[in-house]
């Protein structure tokens, strides 16, 4: 067996600045193939340059899609399985805030687009590489905060809009994905897990109008204090890659120990209640009469088979 085929796959959503970049540096200087995604190309051609400078790694590997645009998730789970022949991790990172009620191309509401269905779309395109490469691991990005969602109106149509409020609903999605995907990938030997790395220096929204100059200014003066996204990237690192947790699932993890879902996401029944949502809204919805052979009841990529250079 070559090389290339025995090294370890990652990609990284977000990975152009902040954490993202920085889970992509740490894994690029483990010897990783790496691929960031990205929504700008400059932005991700710099972090590339800057990641290969930190590691040393030239087996990086730049996509850019907006996971806005549901057409561009596609065609990124495309340009990643012609690329990558195997994927043994899928760090799904990205997340944004918006300071007013925006619609994506697809008629969605943005943060639930990019915080909650770009994951589950983009999870579910890149499944049947994972199988093939298992064992692999999933971790999604996810946030602390106590609340609920409204099922009846996650596109705000009828409740003030709330920019945090809209953050923390759309990432809990993050939890109920991760917790109904772990219990329909038993025995696939793909685990899923979600983190929250603490507060952390970062620019949540800032290329989305989400930080006014309020925010900016508290940033600037008293973010000496505040953890570093490197600091924050080592709870992420720990769920993707520690021995430790090989074969764990369907947990929720802070700094290097589990801890508590909010009460909604401990729910079963809410948790495949959004599922079927989200497939309804990302076109996965499966045919009638369909099992749960996989994740969505039907194959959503087509042939595992190794594709590709990579």
């Amino acid at each position: 067996m070559s090389a290339t085929a025995q090294k370890t796959t990652a990609l990284v959503t977000g990975a152009s600045s902040g954490l993202g970049q920085a889970v992509a540096t740490a894994l690029a200087t483990q010897g990783m193939r790496v691929g960031l995604a990205a929504r700008d190309r400059a932005r991700g051609e710099r972090a590339l340059e800057e990641i290969r400078a930190a590691s040393g790694n030239d087996d990086l590997h730049l996509f850019v899609a907006d996971l806005a645009d549901q057409a561009a998730i596609r065609a990124l789970a495309r340009d990643v399985l012609d690329r990558f022949a195997r994927l043994h991790l899928l760090v799904n990172n990205a997340g944004t805030a918006f300071p007013e009620r925006r619609l994506t191309a697809d008629g969605v509401e943005r943060a639930l687009a990019v915080n909650h269905l770009a994951p589950f779309l983009l999870t579910h395109l890149l499944l049947d590489r994972l199988k093939a490469s298992a064992p692999a691991r999933i971790v999604n990005v996810g946030t602390r905060i106590d609340t609920a969602m409204d099922f009846d109106d996650l596109d705000w149509k009828r409740r003030p809009y709330r920019m945090m409020q809209a953050y923390g609903q759309s990432k809990l999605g993050n939890l109920h994905f991760t917790f109904e995907l772990a219990r329909r990938l038993q025995g696939s030997g793909v685990t899923v897990n979600c983190v929250f790395p603490g507060v952390f220096n970062s620019n949540l929204g800032g290329t989305d109008g989400a930080q006014n100059l309020f925010f900016k200014l508290v940033a600037r003066l008293l973010g000496w204090a505040i953890p570093s996204a490197a600091r924050a990237a080592r709870r992420v690192l720990h769920v993707a890659t520690a021995p430790e947790l090989a074969g764990v699932s369907g947990q929720y993890f802070g700094d290097r120990k589990t801890i508590p879902a909010p009460a909604q996401a401990q729910d079963p029944q809410a948790n495949r209640r959004l599922w079927r949502i989200s497939e309804e809204m990302t076109g996965l919805a499966r045919p009638e009469g369909a099992g749960e052979g996989s994740p969505s009841g039907h194959s959503t990529v087509g042939a595992a088979a190794p594709a590709g250079s990579a």
